[in-house]
């Protein structure tokens, strides 16, 4: 990717409506799964992947604004809400989805207050299920049968411009930074756009308007903030950097970019589910990737979640396993068949300067991902897999 002339790539940072959409739908999915293994010993279906969020109405100012009418979210999708053992016992998935929101929500941000600025909603269809037979599937060496016919693309490594995109909202939303800069809101996006070795980097930062005076400290933060971006992101990499902050602020105006949550769903900026990054954290649209929206998926048997991740993790562990200089991985699933047995599992790869046959290497590094996925979802429950 690093020798074509051209490279767009995008990343929408951790309190950009999509990516709340995204990491909320997640974590539904988590809760969920868990809640089903510790009350019912197995993970029962679900598929909450479905989130839109409506923009509130606020009115920034510098020194401190206020929310006037608040985010909504609503998720819609299917879920056991029932489970008939010796007796039918309900599930309390209203509950969970609250708990989900509310957590993510305070662990991600500092001034945005989930009881007072947002509202949620769900439609969440009902479904019951006989436990004893679900469970009978979950003893040993069960193995998941596909519940749809998707894809997943993965790719591995990132090129220089991928890294320093991703880089770069990392640094900006990372604590350290926070605590430098107070007003620098969790919403920021990245836009990166390369002509051949000349890299256009365009930053928005959804500024916090009680941490900011006036206008003339907004303007210097702003530089400094874009400063130190630069020379930070400069220090790895030798791509001419053109960085460019809140290109859409006009102080003749009086128009900046201020918030007083640190994000712009405050005001109007809506967002969904699926929108926003790929597995891998980032928007590529020079690069294979799927549309499908992994988050909210059930972690057991959905393959546009677990192909998702099969297929970002086995191109990194082919790429760092036997050498090659790029590798691409296609998985292609058919409904009701065993995750295990994708009907196209398919590797792309640039082996440049070498001769050694390594495609047998890869198929069985491939086959070993495969056959990790029945445990997919345990790992998922405990937090050691997630989106970038």
């Amino acid at each position: 990717m690093d020798k074509r002339p051209i490279e767009i790539v995008e990343r929408k940072g951790l309190g950009h409506p999509d990516t709340i959409c995204d990491s909320i739908g997640e974590r539904i999915a988590v809760y969920l799964t868990k809640y089903y293994y510790e009350n019912f010993g197995c993970p029962l279906h679900f598929n909450i992947d479905k989130c839109v969020l409506a923009g509130g109405r606020s009115q920034p100012r510098f020194g401190g604004g206020k929310v006037i009418e608040p985010i909504l979210l609503h998720f819609v999708g299917r879920a056991t809400l029932s489970v008939i053992d010796e007796k039918e016992e309900s599930v309390p998935v209203g509950i969970l989805v609250r708990e989900a929101v509310i957590d993510w929500i305070r662990e991600n941000f500092r001034y945005l207050d989930p009881v007072k600025h947002v509202s949620i909603m769900y439609t969440i269809r009902p479904g019951s299920v006989d436990l004893r037979s679900v469970y009978e599937q979950f003893k040993e060496n069960y193995v998941p049968l596909a519940n749809d016919t998707s894809m997943g693309v993965g790719f591995y490594p990132l090129s220089e411009t991928e890294r320093l995109c991703l880089e770069a909202e990392r640094l900006l939303n990372s604590s350290n930074f926070k605590k430098k800069y107070p007003a620098v809101g969790e919403d920021v996006k990245v836009m990166c756009v390369r002509n051949r070795r000349n890299l256009k980097m365009t930053v928005g930062v959804a500024m916090v308007d009680r941490e900011i005076r006036d206008a003339d400290e907004y303007l210097s933060l702003k530089e400094e903030i874009s400063r130190e971006l630069y020379d930070r992101l400069l220090k790895d990499t030798d791509l001419n950097l053109d960085l460019r902050l809140n290109t859409a602020d006009n102080p003749n105006k009086n128009i900046f970019y201020i918030t007083v949550t640190g994000t712009s769903a405050e005001s109007g900026d809506d967002g969904q589910i699926g929108r926003g990054n790929r597995w891998n954290g980032l928007i590529t649209p020079l690069r294979y990737m799927s549309i499908e929206a992994h988050a909210g998926k059930n972690p057991v048997s959905h393959v546009g979640k677990i192909y998702q991740f099969a297929a970002q993790f086995a191109s990194e562990k082919i790429y760092k396993e036997t050498n090659v200089d790029e590798v691409y991985v296609l998985l292609v699933s058919t409904i009701g068949r065993p995750i295990t047995e994708p009907q196209l599992a398919y590797i792309q790869y640039v082996n440049e300067g070498r001769n050694s046959d390594i495609e047998n290497d890869m198929k069985q590094i491939l086959n070993e991902v495969l056959e990790f996925l029945p445990k997919f979802w345990m790992e998922f429950m405990r937090g050691n897999i997630s989106m970038i």
